[in-house]
């Protein structure tokens, strides 16, 4: 094949639609726990729809460099739909085959890949030309789900996409109720009731797919965190009913029990889930949760009896610190891009007066060059409070603000804002011509938008330290935005 023609049959590929031109990167995700996780999902999801899960496998066999098994995935996705489609249209091949030809190109196998562009053609000509397909929204949209947070909302919108074109599909409807629900808890802030939109949709989803045991744990949860706890019980056991050894239930199961301060029963939910998928890093990381949970409550109970800790509890405490240790060095074991799961850790390494493991362990997850910005919050929060508990106040407070310096409206924002003006109080507290003091509170003012309190503060702390060049940049800048 000469260049030019090569060059025609690349331009020819960018303009399929499926995985290789969906823009899933290598860097937001890690492949070989993405391809364990896939697996597992052969094993225990029950779906109507798993060739998706071999077309997602097939691409992510191909980032890890392997294009000959991803073909062999790629031919058991078209094996499952013919299985499941034996006398329906052919557009739930479109993804297939526009995987195939980007493989088959990897390979130098451009006649091939020819052939596969040609098919897709000839099916969209069947099509009348439409590029609107419900099912290559549907796909994208769950493909996008298993890179990531960074990618949820781009989900959300090819969801309803499909849900215009198809607005009575089951796996739609719950695809777009699970990606809402993840987006309201993404920032670790309860949804208020008036807010909440993910209820309405996880209900339309439990009635248009009731054999999803998963979705209706997934209502439960949302019930439990609008204080409707009993409510929630009534569908996690429908759901328990349902599927009793589905360990994608039972993580939820799990995480509804902890949350009610059931961790006993959580526990015993997640071994028998874990015992199905042993290198799962969530289940590991949800044992770890209900550990910590019990070493602090048994911590507090031990602590407050005015007496020393005899040596069965402490030998008690010790154990719950070691189980959950263990299980959360699993977790970022298993998946090495768990954020959320290294922040976990990292405190508990403090707890546990591990203080160079703690520090490593901030100082890796901090390093990760993909972080979302809720992500990046988590972290420069607590390792603020970190930095705090070790007598580093000046690295505490570069670490509060540059959590408050990004605006997306989290807990932890609120968190990181609140230590700010703890500082900055006890400082005035205890000299009230303290200038950090009244700059930090300047510093809070201005990232809220509240730009007259932030002049006041600035030219208070000029007040005392008036050739600060620091103080009197920011008071010029504050003066020239209003």
């Amino acid at each position: 094949m000469s260049g030019s023609e090569k060059g025609t049959l690349k331009l020819r590929l960018l303009q399929l639609k499926c995985h290789f031109t969906w823009k899933l990167l290598l860097e937001d995700t890690d492949p070989d726990e993405l391809a364990d996780r896939l697996y597992d999902q052969l094993t225990f999801l029950v779906t109507k729809n798993k060739y998706m899960v071999y077309n997602l496998l097939a691409y992510v066999m191909h980032l890890k460099g392997d294009n000959t098994q991803a073909i062999a995935h790629l031919e058991q996705a078209e094996e499952m739909i013919k299985e499941n489609n034996p006398t329906g249209t052919d557009q739930k091949y479109l993804v297939t085959y526009g995987n195939y030809a980007w493989v088959f190109y990897y390979l130098n196998q451009y006649e091939d890949s020819q052939k596969y562009i040609d098919k897709v053609e000839k099916i969209y000509k069947e099509l009348k030309d439409t590029t609107d397909v419900a099912e290559m929204y549907g796909e994208k949209a769950w493909s996008l789900l298993h890179f990531g947070g960074r990618y949820y909302e781009e989900a959300k919108q090819c969801f309803l996409k499909a849900l215009e074109l198809e607005p009575e599909d089951p796996e739609w409807n719950s695809g777009f109720a699970v990606v809402v629900y993840r987006l309201e808890s993404f920032d670790g802030r309860k949804c208020p009731a008036s807010e909440c939109k993910s209820l309405e949709l996880l209900e339309r989803a439990v009635e248009k797919n009731p054999n999803d045991a998963v979705v209706k744990s997934l209502l439960a949860l949302k019930l439990q965190d609008l204080n409707r706890t009993d409510e929630g019980k009534i569908y996690i056991e429908k759901a328990i009913n349902q599927a009793p050894s589905s360990p994608y239930l039972l993580r939820y199961v799990a995480k509804f029990y902890r949350r009610a301060r059931m961790a006993d029963d959580a526990l015993c939910v997640l071994q028998t889930a874990v015992d199905l998928i042993p290198t799962s890093a969530f289940l590991h990381h949800q044992i770890g949760l209900c550990y910590r949970q019990k070493y602090f409550n048994d911590k507090w109970r031990f602590g407050n009896r005015n007496r020393y800790m005899s040596q069965t509890e402490t030998e008690k405490l010790n154990d719950l610190l070691q189980n959950t240790l263990f299980h959360l060095e699993k977790a970022v074991e298993y998946k090495k891009t768990f954020v959320y799961a290294y922040v976990d850790l990292a405190k508990m390494y403090f707890a546990a007066t591990k203080i160079k493991k703690a520090e490593d362990t901030f100082k890796t997850v901090m390093a990760f060059t993909t972080l979302t910005d809720e992500e990046k919050q988590q972290i420069y929060y607590n390792y603020g409070r970190f930095k705090e508990y070790m007598s580093s106040e000046s690295e505490a407070i570069n670490y509060y603000k540059k959590c408050v310096q990004i605006i997306v409206c989290t807990i932890q924002r609120d968190l990181g804002e609140k230590s700010l003006k703890r500082i900055a109080e006890k400082k005035i507290q205890n000299d009230i011509l303290d200038a950090e003091g009244f700059a930090l509170l300047g510093f809070v003012h201005k990232m809220n938008g509240e730009m007259n309190d932030a002049i006041d503060c600035y030219e208070k702390a000029l007040e005392s330290d008036p050739h600060n060049a620091e103080y009197v940049s920011e008071l010029c800048e504050l003066k020239l935005a209003i």
